[in-house]
């Protein structure tokens, strides 16, 4: 299974790639991440007990930030919702889309397992925190993705 580290001003967040159930997700973010396209980018979004969110370009830049939270890669990629691990639970990795196959580039990591049963088979979850999760809870919007290292297993 491959990994990543998402470094955070928070900490790093070790993450373990759903490669079996979400492929072309998993490949579309890798793609990105092997362009530096998360680095710099803001959390833009965060709700206690719910999700934190990045990934929109708009949020590198203090003169694009008001419209953080639309934007994506340039392209769209189909929904994967298939796949056995399709469950938000604390950690996971989802895609942020704006309907039904439109994700891109946004995407969220859960809280937790409380409010998030109603996006299990509505957004792609591909992959979840196995390491230092507890930086999820310290995320606070505005923080910055440092950068994202690929780790292949």
């Amino acid at each position: 299974m491959s990994k990543a580290i998402i470094k955070t001003e928070k900490g790093d967040m070790t993450v373990q790639f759903y490669d079996q159930d979400a492929p072309k997700t998993v490949e579309n973010f890798k793609k990105l991440v092997s362009e530096g396209f998360y680095n710099g980018l803001t959390f833009h979004r965060v709700l206690p007990d719910f999700v934190i969110q990045g990934g929109c370009p708009f949020s590198r830049d203090e003169a694009t930030a008001y419209k953080a939270g639309s934007g994506g890669p340039g392209y769209h990629i189909d929904c994967e919702l298939n796949g056995e691990n399709q469950y938000h639970d604390r950690g996971v990795l989802s895609m942020a889309h704006a309907g039904r196959n439109t994700g891109g580039s946004q995407f969220f990591v859960c809280h937790s397992r409380n409010n998030t049963a109603h996006l299990d088979r509505n957004h792609t979850c591909f992959g979840k925190v196995i390491e230092n999760v507890d930086v999820v809870d310290a995320i606070k919007q505005g923080d910055r993705i440092l950068s994202i290292e690929l780790i292949e297993g």
